[in-house]
């Protein structure tokens, strides 16, 4: 058996490509599997009996680990990668309320970053307003403006607010 290319036997091919296929297949797959896909390559060149018959082995085994590659994502695309057993005492559920709280807190958040933004006498009207209990005619008493202002900063604030809670829910 003649062995082609500079490399008298397959064994002197292995010791002489086995580490650079395995970085080859640690780039795209990871360390882990990295070594078992290296040693797949070459044991499908050696089974084939591609190694006596190739001109480049080399090329042969590269593009050979390359359709390794290919298969293994086409594997994991059907199986659905991304299964993980679920494990009741360390993966528990969310309960409804804990999610409510959550979503809350989200919210709260979102207006509260909503409310630092507005304009100070939009904010004060608009805290007067919601915090105070305080009607438009006492807050345009108290600020000296007439109550379509208070409208005017009331509907600014709300404008808002509004958007502040239709981003939380995207």
């Amino acid at each position: 058996m003649t062995a082609p290319g500079p490399f008298t036997s397959f064994e002197e091919f292995y010791r002489s490509e086995n580490r650079q296929l395995f970085h080859f297949f640690r780039r795209r797959v990871g360390r882990e599997e990295a070594f078992d896909l290296a040693q797949e390559a070459f044991t499908r060149m050696l089974r084939t009996g591609a190694f006596e018959r190739v001109d480049n082995p080399r090329a042969y085994l590269f593009r050979a680990a390359h359709n390794l590659v290919i298969e293994r994502a086409r594997q994991r695309k059907r199986k659905g990668t991304g299964f993980f057993p679920f494990d009741e005492e360390r993966d528990a559920p969310a309960g409804p309320e804990q999610t409510l709280a959550m979503e809350a807190r989200d919210l709260r958040r979102g207006l509260r970053r909503a409310l630092l933004a507005m304009p100070r006498r939009t904010r004060r009207i608009f805290l007067m307003h919601r915090l105070r209990r305080q009607t438009y005619r006492e807050i345009a008493a108290e600020i000296g403006i007439r109550e379509q202002g208070v409208e005017y900063h009331m509907m600014r604030a709300l404008s808002r607010c509004r958007k502040a809670v239709a981003f939380q829910r995207w």
